[in-house]
């Protein structure tokens, strides 16, 4: 391939991609196709990786109670979020630099997504611009946005993504700082050779763009700040007609301060276990925030989501719809558009399965009372 970011394999065909029927077999796929440290990049964590492995863990630990009996020969998983139709009750979450995982990018990301009838939130860390991205295809494209130190370039930023045709966007709030991931460290991370950051390309920019540095911290770091509050997102809410999530959530009081401030949605995450190690894993956080907002607004949830069950079980704990990162990057890795297509086929076609099974043929039907009694 091109960036050096991953080793020189012709992508996957359409029989092999058939053969495949679980997440964990295209991360196996991917690592043997990455550079050490893109994989690195990708699958790592923070810390001793703790919060990571909780993350699916605790998916995994909740028991469906399904019901019997219930006429399910006509299904749908179909839902709105913001007024937009979605086939499946998911999205894709934003995770930076996917031409390190193939050539094609955040555009063949994109076209999946379109085929299948689900939603992207793109990075703003991504190696394809909003412009382009939001041309690749048809269907809701949000802009997932830091809050640094230039101002002026996030606000050109969230003006160009209007005018691209996002739908919305997700600012990141669990990052003042970045976490220290050991695996980057290890494997000397570093933006390859050939790519950039496309979005946030500025002439005469605030402050220093360069993206040379050895691990996050150091080639983007300039691209968050510690300062950052409350009163931040209240700006960020003025200066768009659309929709703004907080993203980063773990606690209750803090989705309604986020409601206070103007948000009109709320992304139950940890970062994919990549900020806080020790953070709790979202699936024991998701119910509390879910309650406390009461359905007002959205609540989204991502972190260790790897199958339709977990899709299944998050919908049950009260989430809108669920955002899934690294399987993405798995199956773009393997075979491009093809690749996301066939992971996203796989989650939808387990949580329609597990619906079936469990007595609900609608995502309405999707209720508490399917994880056991007291939940």
């Amino acid at each position: 391939m091109t960036t050096g970011s991953q080793k020189t394999q012709a992508d996957l065909t359409r029989d092999e991609l058939a053969a495949l029927y679980r997440i964990d077999e295209f991360e196996s796929l991917a690592k043997s196709r990455l550079s050490e440290m893109a994989y690195a990049y990708f699958a790592g964590g923070s810390g001793r990786e703790r919060t990571l492995t909780r993350n699916q863990e605790a998916w995994e630990a909740i028991s469906v109670w399904y019901r019997v009996m219930v006429d399910v020969s006509s299904r749908s998983m179909a839902t709105t979020l913001f007024n937009e139709p979605l086939r499946v009750p998911l999205l894709a979450a934003p995770t930076a630099l996917h031409k390190m995982a193939h050539p094609e990018g955040e555009c063949a990301t994109r076209r999946a997504c379109s085929t299948a009838g689900i939603g992207m939130v793109l990075s703003s860390l991504s190696t394809t611009s909003v412009e382009e991205v939001c041309a690749a295809a048809t269907g809701p494209v949000y802009l997932q946005l830091y809050l640094g130190r230039d101002r002026g370039l996030l606000k050109e930023l969230v003006l160009r993504a209007q005018n691209a045709g996002c739908v919305g966007f997700q600012l990141t709030v669990d990052s003042p700082i970045w976490g220290l991931r050991s695996r980057e460290m290890r494997t000397g991370f570093r933006i390859p050779e050939g790519l950039e950051i496309a979005n946030l390309k500025r002439p005469g920019a605030e402050v220093d763009r360069d993206h040379s540095g050895v691990g996050i911290c150091s080639a983007l770091g300039w691209t968050i700040s510690p300062s950052v509050s409350w009163k931040d997102l209240e700006w960020l809410c003025e200066q768009t007609p659309l929709p703004v999530l907080a993203k980063g959530v773990c606690r209750a009081d803090d989705a309604l301060t986020a409601l206070r401030a103007g948000a009109r949605g709320i992304v139950v995450s940890n970062h994919g276990g990549r900020q806080l190690d020790g953070a709790p894993p979202t699936a024991e956080v998701l119910p509390r925030i879910a309650e406390a907002v009461a359905h007002r607004v959205p609540v989204i949830v991502d972190g260790g989501i790897r199958s339709g069950v977990d899709i299944f079980r998050a919908l049950a704990l009260g989430a809108t719809a669920v955002q899934v990162g690294r399987p993405i990057l798995w199956g773009l890795s393997v075979a491009g558009e093809a690749g996301v297509a066939r992971v996203i086929e796989i989650l939808a076609g387990d949580l329609d399965r597990t619906m079936a099974l469990s007595g609900c043929p609608s995502v309405s039907a999707i209720t508490r009372d399917l994880l056991g009694p007291g939940r």
